[in-house]
């Protein structure tokens, strides 16, 4: 079972989704210093089948392609506008608000939310033209350290 990588690019911190196309599931989601984003991939690569790898085309898009032609898989640039703004609306389809906090205005939710690993789900869904849901056990977590 192949996997695909996306990627919303950034100077100091990316979001990155592993996914399946097949089976239209997220199996990772995570945010990290750009600076770890070659390793974190090498590992990856190590123990997951990957057969390609979508990065957004904005801020440093280029870089991060040259530092990842070393895994020798077929790396896409493709479109990512408005990416972040669309990620504040997909973060309410993905975490509902629940309860009385359903009378609290949203932005008051997403104020401190890193929105880059959704931001690079959107831009799988977009070259895909499915849209994923999440894995039960997906590892979706911040990592900025």
């Amino acid at each position: 079972m192949s996997k695909i990588i996306s990627i919303d690019p950034g100077k100091f911190k990316c979001g990155l989704v592993l996914a399946e196309i097949n089976n239209k599931k997220v199996y990772k989601a995570i945010i990290l210093k750009s600076a770890f984003l070659e390793d974190y991939v090498r590992n990856l690569n190590t123990v997951e089948n990957i057969s390609k790898i979508i990065i957004g085309n904005g801020t440093t898009s280029k870089e991060i392609r040259e530092k990842l032609n070393f895994l020798k898989k077929e790396i896409i640039s493709f479109e990512e506008k408005d990416t972040t703004y669309r990620a504040k609306e997909r973060y309410f389809k993905l975490f509902p608000i629940r309860g009385m906090k359903f009378l609290i205005p949203r932005e008051f939710f997403i104020i401190n939310k890193n929105l880059d690993a959704i931001s690079a789900l959107i831009i799988l869904e977009d070259y895909c033209k499915i849209e994923f849901t999440f894995d039960r056990n997906v590892e979706f977590k911040t990592w900025l350290k």
